[in-house]
């Protein structure tokens, strides 16, 4: 079983709008996390469409040395311990909150020009980490673990 650890959690009312860093935070089955553009419905990828995005995860040793924050990444849970291509159509807890990891997060220019520094797509080419879907909403807060669920997918042995 693959466990990690909740760094920071991030939060940002609207797409563009600074990001900040809240010590917990409700996940909202099917939606997001309370307070959010994506629980909102206000993401640059989500516009008018509370639920397609609902969270973001990076892993948080990329983010060492790369000139960018936790909450210039504009991901909104940080983790460190699990390699999240691997939470990718698997279902994980997170404090309180089942989650299932959807797709990767492909790198944009947004923490670049929102920010005005850097190249974000180029510093975190293959590592902009994972979206996720709320299956089961609860409390998420910094510390908790990240814990990969065994497979439920079994294949039967042939005898």
């Amino acid at each position: 079983m693959s466990t990690g650890r909740i760094a920071a959690i991030c939060i940002g009312p609207d797409r563009g709008a600074p990001m900040r860093l809240v010590r917990e935070v409700r996940a909202i089955t099917g939606t997001g996390l309370e307070g959010d553009r994506y629980a909102l419905g206000n993401g640059s990828f989500n516009q008018g469409k509370p639920g397609r995005r609902q969270v973001t995860l990076i892993n948080g040793i990329f983010l060492r040395g790369s000139g960018f924050s936790y909450t210039d990444s504009r991901r909104n849970l940080v983790v460190f311990g699990i390699e999240l291509m691997r939470l990718i159509g698997r279902e994980f807890t997170v404090g309180d909150a089942l989650l299932r990891g959807i797709s990767y997060c492909e790198p944009c220019d947004r923490p670049s020009s929102i920010k005005g520094k850097g190249d974000f797509r180029r510093a975190f080419y293959d590592r902009g980490g994972i979206i996720a879907e709320i299956i089961s909403g609860g409390t998420i807060k910094v510390n908790d673990p990240v814990v990969l669920l065994p497979s439920t997918d079994a294949t039967p042995v042939a005898s």
